[in-house]
């Protein structure tokens, strides 16, 4: 008996066979290479409207982030000149782009102008999402981790909230980020949907 998918014309609903396993394999390791070797221009992709996002809201501007091999650098221009500038470690933030890669390959044809084209919107979004949870860990590092001058600047709300959203993201949101774009963009398969009705 055929599934409702087939039966009213839409697609087989997605079935985690040999050939999936494969197709998914195959697109977590494309997505690693992509990501391994374009991680540092992405790195960059994602500081520089960070940064524009964090001085927008500063009076006056005074955030600058760099990207050195693994890493953005926070500079502040009312640091100490002597002082260390803080490192805050670029891979955990953006690595979620293998899932995303590896969730796209799933689908039966998982090259298709379709599944490619939804790929990239779900890629788009999840850049913003990176912009947004560097703001969110910057803004964490500002209000929890630099002492007496954290809680000059930072109220207790604001402390809780910037940490807690980044925390979240940490522990969560960068796992559940890729899951919830496939679902929303390329789950174009479905999932069984049981007998069909009568």
């Amino acid at each position: 008996m055929a599934g409702r998918g087939a039966a009213d014309g839409g697609a087989p609903p997605l079935r985690l066979d040999g050939g999936a396993v494969l197709r998914l394999g195959l697109g977590f390791g494309a997505g690693l290479f992509v990501w391994f070797a374009f991680s540092t221009p992405y790195a960059h992709a994602i500081a520089a409207p960070a940064e524009r996002l964090l001085r927008a809201f500063e009076s006056p501007a005074v955030t600058r982030l760099s990207v050195s091999p693994g890493e953005f650098r926070v500079d502040r221009a009312d640091f100490p000149p002597d002082s260390p500038r803080p490192g805050l470690p670029a891979g955990g933030l953006h690595f979620n782009f293998v899932i995303l890669t590896a969730l796209f390959a799933l689908g039966r044809d998982p090259l298709s102008s379709r599944n490619v084209g939804r790929f990239c919107v779900a890629a788009a979004a999840l850049w913003a999402i990176h912009v947004l949870a560097l703001v969110f860990q910057i803004e964490a590092l500002y209000a929890t981790r630099l002492g007496l001058w954290s809680e000059a600047h930072y109220g207790a709300f604001a402390r809780n909230f910037w940490a807690a959203g980044f925390h979240f993201y940490e522990i969560a949101g960068r796992f559940a980020a890729p899951f919830a774009l496939w679902w929303g963009l390329g789950r174009t398969d479905g999932w069984p949907q049981g007998p069909p009705r009568a």
